[in-house]
């Protein structure tokens, strides 16, 4: 299979995956592992591909972006979603991955961690469906800075690969009273600083392991995610109008499954 089909493939499991409460990471690493498309050069691809699909989000939330930064001032303490709560959301993760990503690194982006994390997280996701109750917050913009906070810490859980960014401060939204489609517009939003850092850190540390050639599977990649992401939020966000996370459990279990077969037991 050629690089520039490769590219597609996995671009569009970016895509789809980085903001469904699926997992993205561990997708790839199942994907990836399937195609043979594993090392250095698979890394670096599959960190700047995750760049096309935040620019995304900044599209479609460029609204929000542009009340909290406005020229020359920034909203931290005003009216509606505000820099502060960004902050909150994200700083217990920034640290913990910070001091732990290299034995994130080394120990679990395997197939076998990626199946734990894809059941964990799925139970995570029913039991905070069948604990939430009519919630107190339906709208992103009325969120508490104690909400933001406690949402970032369910975040921490996504350093496993498998359990999902976006599942986890769904469910930790779910948890801490807000509607679905706050939990999922907070979550969207919080993941923009934190994936340009974290794809920022990582690509600085492997980017001279690239050359030339490579730089159209990279702009192939790039785009593809950029535009399935897309799309996947804006069909994610209409689904949560009257659906639970539940489907989405319930695909992990199935996922998980079938990976478990193909890599351990046939």
């Amino acid at each position: 299979m050629s690089e520039n089909l490769i590219a597609v493939i996995i671009g569009i499991v970016e895509g789809l995956t980085e903001f469904l409460p699926i997992s993205s990471t561990g997708h790839m690493i199942l994907v990836g592992s399937l195609l043979g498309f594993e090392g250095e050069k698979a890394s670096v691809f599959e960190v700047f591909i995750q760049l096309g699909a935040i620019l995304s989000v900044l599209i479609l939330y460029r609204d929000k972006f542009l009340a909290m930064f406005k020229p020359r001032t920034i909203n931290i303490w005003g009216n509606g979603l505000t820099a502060m709560h960004v902050m909150v959301g994200i700083v217990p993760v920034m640290g913990i991955g910070y001091l732990l990503h290299k034995p994130i690194k080394s120990y679990l982006f395997s197939p076998y961690t990626v199946i734990i994390g894809l059941v964990l997280g799925a139970v995570l996701m029913l039991v905070a469906e069948k604990a939430s109750k009519r919630p107190v917050t339906r709208d992103v913009d009325h969120m508490t800075i104690k909400q933001a906070f406690f949402v970032g810490l369910f975040q921490i859980l996504s350093l496993w690969p498998g359990f999902s960014r976006s599942g986890s401060t769904i469910a930790g939204g779910l948890f801490l009273g807000m509607s679905r489609k706050a939990a999922a517009d907070f979550s969207f939003i919080i993941a923009v600083p934190l994936m340009v850092v974290a794809c920022v850190y990582d690509l600085l540390k492997i980017w001279n392991k690239l050359s030339t050639d490579d730089f159209t599977i990279l702009a192939i990649g790039f785009i593809v995610a950029f535009i399935t992401a897309y799309i996947s939020i804006i069909w994610f966000l209409r689904f949560l109008n009257n659906s639970t996370l539940a489907s989405f459990a319930y695909y992990r279990f199935i996922i998980a499954g079938i990976s478990y077969y193909y890599f351990f037991l046939r």
